[in-house]
Order: structure tokens, then C-alpha cells, then sequence
């Protein structure tokens, strides 16, 4: 009886052709930019206009400004519910009593808040 010796294979390396950079290739058009304006006053409505001033927001910043926590509240019913492209970007921000622990910084492309102001005619 023969032997034969078996390689395992091995995944391809990343590049941009196989998405392995931290994007998935997709053959559909991304969805139109259509989001809904939050209602003016609401924590959403504050932390969109804190968004589309270019800031990076985190909770204290957001606490600091409008005296709430409820900030992922807020960015969930702009992502989830009015469909505005909001970014969160994950970082480590350890503490003696939670070595793992993660918090999330908020951002809004300066391309969606272009895209929309010129759907407002310019204004806020």
C-alpha cells in the first residue's frame, strides 16, 4: 500500500483582491444615502450634531454636553432606526478592576455630512 503524505492547506494570504483587509467585497450596490432627520431637541438630534461637526465622540464627551449617558441609545436609533452610517470604533481602555475593558468612539464621515446638508440645501 502506497503512502501518501497530505499538506494541509493553507488559507490564502490577505490582499485587497480576497477582501482580507478588513472589508468584505460585495457585488451589490451599497444601500442610497436616505437617512431620516432625528427630531430636533432629542439626544439623537444631539449627538448627530455633534457628529457631523467632525468630532469623535465617547460618552463623556456626550455626557458633558447634553448632562445624559444614554449616548449608544442614541447612535442605535440613528444607525438602526434613521439609517445614518454612524462608525464605531472599538478601543481598549483598561482599568485596574476591568483589565479587558473596551469603549467605543463615534464618528460620522465628513461625506455623509456633506451628502446631507446638500439633501437640506445647506442647512441644519
Amino acid at each position: 500500500m502506497a503512502r501518501t503524505t497530505q499538506t494541509k492547506k493553507q488559507p490564502p494570504q490577505p490582499s485587497k483582491a480576497t477582501g482580507g483587509y478588513g472589508e468584505q467585497l460585495s457585488f451589490l450596490p451599497p444601500p442610497p444615502f436616505c437617512p431620516i432627520w432625528p427630531t430636533r431637541g432629542t439626544l439623537p438630534d444631539k449627538a448627530l450634531a455633534m457628529l457631523m461637526d467632525g468630532r469623535l465622540i465617547d460618552h463623556p464627551d456626550f455626557e458633558a454636553e447634553t448632562g445624559s449617558w444614554r449616548l449608544s441609545a442614541a447612535i442605535f436609533r440613528l444607525v438602526r432606526e434613521l439609517g445614518w452610517p454612524v462608525e464605531s470604533i472599538e478601543i481598549p481602555s483598561p482599568t485596574d478592576d476591568c483589565p479587558g475593558r473596551v469603549i467605543a468612539l463615534y464618528r460620522l464621515d465628513a461625506k455623509y455630512t456633506a451628502q446631507a446638508l446638500a439633501m437640506q440645501g445647506g442647512a441644519r
